[in-house]
C-alpha cells in the first residue's frame, strides 16, 4: 500500500488547487508504476514535504534508493537537470529519472541526519555556507530558470503588491527590497544556485558528511541563494553573524550579496500578499537588519 500523508494533500491542494488534488488522486497507482518499471520494492513507510512524496525503496541488486513523485513544473523540471550537473560531489546522486512526470529515483540519504539537528547553529551555518560554496562553483547549464527572468518578473509585480499591504512600514521595506534588486538586476550570475538550501536540505551519508537535496536550481548569483541560512532556525541576535560569515565562506562582495538577499525578502513577500498570507515577520526583520547593513 502506498501511505499519502495528509499533509501533503492539504499543501497540494492548497497551493496547486485542482491539479494538485488530481495529482494526489493519482499517487499510488503513479508510485505503484514505477515501483514495477524500475524493479523497486517498499523499504519503508513514506516521507513528504509540502511538494513531494518519497518512498524509501530498494533496487533489484539491494541498493537502497529513495523514490521522489512531484509534480512536474518550472520549478521542479530544473531539479534533475541539477542533479545531474553536481554528479553527487555535494548533492544527493540522481539515479534514474522520467522527464515526462518528473519522477526521480536517487540515492537514500539519511533522512534522520540533517543539520536541523545540529545543536550549534553556528556550526550548522558554517557547514551549510560551505556546502553552498562548493556547490555554486559550477557554472549553470542550460534547461534551468534565469536568476535575470525572475528578477524582471519581480520588479514587475511589485506595484501591484505595495498596493496591498496595509502597514506602512512594512511597505517602504518590500519597496527597498525592489530598489535593492533594480541596482543588481544587469548582472545576475550564471552560477548553478541551489534556491532553498535550508538545514533540513542538507542530510548526512556514508560517503559525504553532507550532501544537499531538493534543489530548485537557478543560474544566477550566489548571493540569492543566502536567505533561507538566515531565516530557518531563526535567531535575530544570529542574523547579522549568520550573512557575515557566509559571504566571507563565500567569498561574495557583501553589498552585491545585501541586494540579492533582499531581493529574496521581495520574492517571498509578493508569494505571501499573491496568496492572501501575512507578510512574515521574521523575513521583514531580516529585511531591515540588511537594509541597515
Amino acid at each position: 500500500m502506498i501511505d499519502v500523508p495528509q499533509a501533503l494533500a492539504a499543501s497540494q491542494a492548497k497551493y496547486n488547487g485542482e491539479a494538485g488534488r488530481a495529482f494526489v488522486e493519482g499517487l499510488p497507482a503513479l508510485a505503484a508504476g514505477f515501483l514495477d518499471r524500475w524493479g523497486l520494492r517498499l523499504d519503508g513507510p513514506s516521507m513528504h514535504g509540502w511538494a513531494a512524496l518519497v518512498l524509501p525503496v530498494v533496487r533489484r541488486d539491494g541498493t537502497p534508493a529513495a523514490l521522489k513523485l512531484q509534480i512536474l513544473d518550472e520549478e521542479t523540471e530544473g531539479e534533475p537537470v541539477a542533479l545531474r550537473r553536481w554528479d553527487g560531489d555535494g548533492a544527493v546522486r540522481l539515479l534514474d529519472h522520467d522527464p515526462a512526470t518528473g519522477t526521480m529515483l536517487l540515492e537514500r540519504l539519511d533522512p534522520h541526519r540533517t543539520l536541523s539537528h545540529v545543536e550549534d547553529s553556528r556550526e550548522a551555518v558554517l557547514a551549510l555556507a560551505r556546502l553552498l560554496a562548493h556547490l555554486t562553483a559550477t557554472p549553470a547549464p542550460p534547461g534551468v530558470r534565469r536568476l535575470g527572468d525572475i528578477a524582471r518578473g519581480m520588479l514587475e509585480r511589485t506595484p501591484w503588491t505595495l498596493d496591498r499591504i496595509p502597514d506602512p512600514a512594512d511597505r517602504r521595506l518590500v519597496a527597498d527590497c525592489a530598489a535593492a534588486v533594480r541596482e543588481v538586476a544587469d548582472e545576475p550570475g550564471d552560477r548553478l544556485l541551489h534556491w532553498d538550501l535550508h538545514y533540513e536540505n542538507v542530510l548526512g551519508s556514508d560517503r559525504a558528511p553532507w550532501l544537499a537535496i531538493d534543489p530548485k536550481p537557478l543560474a544566477g548569483d550566489p548571493g540569492f541563494d543566502l536567505l533561507p541560512a538566515l531565516d530557518n532556525r531563526y535567531d535575530p541576535d544570529e542574523t547579522r553573524w549568520r550573512f557575515d560569515a557566509m559571504t566571507d565562506v563565500l567569498g561574495l562582495d557583501r553589498e552585491r550579496a545585501r541586494a540579492w538577499s533582499l531581493g529574496r525578502v521581495l520574492q517571498n513577500s509578493l508569494w505571501n500578499v499573491e496568496d492572501g498570507d501575512p507578510l512574515e515577520t521574521a523575513q521583514l526583520e531580516i529585511g531591515r537588519l540588511l537594509r541597515a547593513l
